[in-house]
């Protein structure tokens, strides 16, 4: 199938992982990357390993170089008991964020696979990319948070803005506010972040409120769309095209960088959020329509979030690639139609995961109890989108 689509991908990004028992699981990779090729959407040589970049030059465009440097020390002596005092000054010892061997070097692979995505992109390459290992979005630069070692998408942007001078409109759908990548671009006018996830007032980060807004230079230039616990999909969407439309409209970006975190889904295990599938075939499908009106088609895609990883994850990151390239399912998809999941795929997996695999790319609607306060629900998350495009 011809496309205007690179998928950039490294084995070494499965080394990305903090235990056996940890939530983020590198067999998320392995699971989407195989359902895309049971469906012909995805070959071999379709997918592209990421040049190594200079960690020198790159690194610090975000991170203080004491932090990586202790990253560095933590890898190697990752088994070491007289490590902890370093890992905590850096937050690496925290049950979310653990050191573990090798780290530096899976992080680093997953920095240089979406400085690649965005490279390939902004040098005329190609319209679309997607790197699915990407968007570790609270990474700080001095100190690691929620899953997140080195920040790949702040790198990237910095990167784009460093190289090529081109104005970002970031965007993250994931279900915790993308706190590290709004913070490194707080006085940015050129770099406009915006966040739509679960409020602070209940889930992690505690951060992404409608007052966040940027400071100095680049005040007006960030955007959080904090919605209420249990929001629906229709609310969800309602939220995310009122809100988004208007800001990509005012902001006139060169580039989009989107994160798509798939764990606003109402199987999610780490959130309250009551979305189903039909968000993640839209998110794609909105931010395609956006960037072939307003950038000429150059858009970033990121991976993020997601910790049903045999239910949700693989079709919700699958449809973002599908929708790049124009697939047959997307189209389907679009048409108000349900195609079904490949047998081949639903019987390798079916063995080891701990729950019935869907048999669908998108969730029937009985699958998913409603929610009793839908009203009040969506008329709070009313007050944010007006609160939020007030200024614009």
């Amino acid at each position: 199938m011809a496309s205007n689509a690179i998928f950039i991908h490294h084995s070494d990004s499965s080394g990305y992982k903090f235990g056996e028992e940890h939530p983020f699981d590198p067999l998320r990779l392995m699971l989407t990357i195989d359902l895309l090729k049971e469906v012909q959407a995805l070959s071999e040589e379709q997918m592209e390993a990421p040049p190594a970049y200079s960690e020198d030059e790159l690194l610090p465009l975000v991170h203080r170089t004491d932090y990586l440097a202790a990253v560095k020390q933590l890898s190697e002596q990752a088994l070491l008991e007289d490590s902890s005092t370093l890992a905590r000054q850096f937050g690496l010892h925290t049950e979310d964020t653990p050191y573990f061997p090798g780290m530096h070097k899976a992080a680093v692979t997953i920095v240089n696979g979406s400085v690649a995505a965005a490279d390939a992109v902004m040098a005329g390459r190609t319209k679309h990319a997607y790197h699915l290992a990407g968007g570790l979005h609270h990474a700080f630069p001095d100190r690691a948070s929620g899953f997140c070692v080195y920040n790949d998408a702040a790198v990237a942007i910095k990167h784009i803005r460093q190289t090529y001078g081109a104005k970002v409109l970031y965007i993250d759908t994931d279900v915790h506010h993308g706190d590290g990548v709004q913070w490194v671009f707080y006085d940015d006018p050129d770099v406009c972040t915006y966040s739509i996830h679960e409020t602070g007032k209940f889930l992690f980060p505690g951060t992404g409120f409608v007052h966040e807004k940027g400071v100095d230079h680049g005040f007006g230039a960030c955007y959080n769309v904090p919605l209420e616990p249990y929001t629906e999909d229709e609310s969800w969407l309602e939220s995310f095209n009122v809100t988004l439309r208007k800001v990509i409209a005012a902001f006139e970006p060169d580039v989009i960088i989107s994160q798509h975190g798939c764990d606003a889904h109402a199987y999610d295990p780490l959130s309250h959020i009551h979305c189903s599938m039909r968000i993640y075939a839209e998110i794609p499908a909105i931010i395609h329509e956006l960037a072939h009106k307003h950038t000429d088609g150059r858009w970033i895609a990121l991976g993020g979030g997601g910790y049903d990883i045999f239910r949700v994850v693989p079709r919700a990151w699958s449809l973002v690639w599908l929708t790049m390239i124009d697939h047959p399912i997307a189209q389907a998809i679009a048409a108000g139609e349900a195609p079904l999941l490949p047998d081949s795929w639903l019987k390798r997996w079916a063995s080891i995961s701990p729950l019935e695999l869907p048999s669908k790319w998108l969730d029937d609607r009985a699958d998913i109890e409603p929610m009793p306060r839908r009203a009040e629900i969506t008329d709070k998350n009313r007050v944010v989108q007006r609160i939020v495009i007030q200024d614009i």
